[in-house]
């Protein structure tokens, strides 16, 4: 074994554990919590800066054989999880100050990381669940409201629902091919023998469970109503686009064939059109962000429609901009202590009288997260059906165009709500968060970027 390989491989997720440990060790030696918030930043900001070091040297390397890879594309692919939890950590600066809550984030990332890396079954599980069990954690954490006992409880559940059936679908490859390579699910797409088949089915199902999917959504708008706003922000980003990941990694390049290619386009259509039509009747902003997140996860499925040279083209810049747009919102978003209030929808009346700058902030990410041109969120959605398009999938594309315009309506009446006049002056507004800007502008300039010089990505994904 070298030893030398697998630090040097393995430097971002080395330094995400480095992290974790100074913050428990240091709780433990003082014995009282400790605040861990710079110690947390310090840690994803190096295995950022790792991370993407590795995919401008061009490393590549297989520290564990048929286990774990780590070449350019995959340390791009950390590189962006780690670097969208980077205004998570901000934001979360004044509302959480405990040990446990930026060591479940760290160790979250951590297992987000294992999977983009991930060549093996077993490998691609235990991030998964890495990833996963934190989380379930952190919507407990804050225990803003009564229901985010509730909300949590159903997460975990329906999150244990969707563990079993992607260890089914693996038990059932293995049994079929008698390997736990990655590869296998790829071969079984081009059988039709029924054992391949349910399996890879049950491991598509699991996916969509853990993306919130259609029908396989009904956990996600209790959990991220529930939820701190920190956290919604961490589940709709960094966990959404480490699902999706791992979906790029389990399907490669295999271009999807009938019948997997119905159960592909059929519910991420369905996605799209639900969550986009459910969220124009939310009253909370958290929930509206919860059926947004189910439309975009709609999205970024179908990306697997399209060209498997062109998928993960398609599928880490959608991530990047949805990412960026999301954390922009909830940066800017004014929050107080009655979060229940504030997380209303009419609670933003006024707000752009009150604080200009949030206002705008947030109209932006609307508008992206629409995908209005020139914003990159309109670049990132054109990437999708371009390829889906290229495919000759026209109308499965025109379908998936239609539902997604379906979705202007509720993000253009967040804007309305901002310019409206304020009802109740006396209202909680929220207050100024300290690290709001600094978060803002961390998701803001390098969305600009994308905006004006999309080719700069385009051309080394």
């Amino acid at each position: 074994m070298n030893w030398s390989v697998i630090l040097t491989s393995m430097l971002p997720e080395h330094l995400l554990l480095v992290g974790m440990l100074a913050i428990l060790g240091l709780e433990i030696r003082s014995g009282h919590s400790r605040d861990g918030f710079a110690l947390a930043l310090l840690s994803v900001g190096a295995a950022a800066a790792a991370a993407l070091w590795l995919f401008a040297t061009g490393y590549l390397a297989e520290p564990f054989p048929q286990h774990f890879l780590v070449d350019p594309a995959s340390s791009l692919s950390k590189a962006v999880l780690i670097a969208l939890a980077l205004p998570v950590l901000l934001i979360s600066r004044d509302d959480f100050a405990e040990t446990p809550y930026y060591t479940l984030v760290l160790a979250s990332l951590y297992g987000a990381c294992l999977v983009v890396s991930s060549t093996s079954f077993p490998t691609l599980f235990l991030g998964i669940e890495i990833m996963s069990l934190p989380v379930y954690a952190l919507v407990l954490l804050g225990l803003l409201r009564a229901q985010s006992t509730e909300a949590a409880l159903k997460y975990l559940v329906l999150g244990g629902a969707a563990t079993a059936t992607l260890l089914m679908g693996i038990s059932l490859l293995y049994g079929w091919s008698g390997s736990l390579q990655v590869e296998t699910f790829g071969a079984a797409l081009q059988y039709s023998d029924p054992l391949a088949m349910a399996g890879a089915a049950l491991i598509v199902a699991a996916l969509f469970l853990k993306a919130a999917v259609v029908p396989f959504h009904a956990w996600a708008p209790d959990a991220y109503e529930g939820a701190s706003a920190p956290v919604t922000a961490f589940m709709a980003t960094v966990i959404k686009a480490g699902v999706l990941l791992a979906a790029l990694r389990i399907f490669g390049t295999t271009p999807v064939l009938q019948p997997m290619l119905g159960l592909v386009a059929v519910l991420p259509l369905l996605s799209m059109a639900w969550g986009n039509l459910a969220a124009i009747r939310q009253v909370s902003f958290r929930r509206m962000i919860a059926y947004s997140s189910i439309g975009h996860a709609g999205y970024l499925f179908y990306a697997l429609l399209g060209d498997g040279d062109g998928r993960w083209q398609a599928i880490v810049f959608y991530l990047i901009a949805y990412g960026l747009m999301n954390l922009l919102a909830f940066a800017a978003l004014p929050r107080g202590a009655d979060d229940e209030r504030q997380d209303r929808l009419d609670a933003l009346k006024g707000l752009y009288r009150r604080r200009p700058f949030a206002a705008v902030m947030i109209a932006i990410a609307m508008l992206s997260l629409a995908g209005l041109p020139p914003l990159p969120g309109f670049v990132a959605k054109f990437l999708v059906f371009k390829n889906v398009l290229a495919a000759g999938h026209t109308l499965y594309a025109v379908a998936g165009l239609v539902a997604s315009y379906l979705g202007i309506y509720f993000y253009l009446r967040v804007i309305q709500y901002m310019f409206m006049a304020e009802q109740d002056p006396a209202a909680a507004h929220g207050s100024p968060r300290r690290y709001a800007v600094a978060a803002s502008l961390l998701c803001l300039v390098p969305a600009v970027l994308l905006m004006f010089f999309p080719g700069l990505l385009l051309e080394r994904l």
